[in-house]
């Protein structure tokens, strides 16, 4: 049940939003230690809700050229598949 995030116009790192760019410093220092990530653990995490968290995953998606972050599953909330 894998859908990658990916649009034609990638978006500049600098247009992101501070919720995006906590976001996207958020799974660059965690990547190395794990792939699966909820959108309600990332939340937890950075203060932020679980909506908020994906409503901007997508954004930060097409922003990282470093990561691949892929919506995983929605099994008790959104599994975001996260490589490097």
């Amino acid at each position: 049940m894998s859908t990658a995030q990916t649009n034609s116009v990638p978006v500049e790192p600098t247009a992101l939003s501070e919720k995006q760019s906590r976001i996207l410093e958020y799974l660059r220092e965690h990547a190395a230690d794990r792939t699966y990530f909820k959108s309600r653990l990332i939340a937890d995490d950075l203060g932020l809700s679980a909506k908020e968290v994906g409503a901007n995953m997508g954004t930060v998606a097409e922003a990282t050229t470093e990561l691949t972050v892929e919506k995983w599953g929605y099994s008790s909330g959104t599994t975001w598949m996260v490589t490097e």
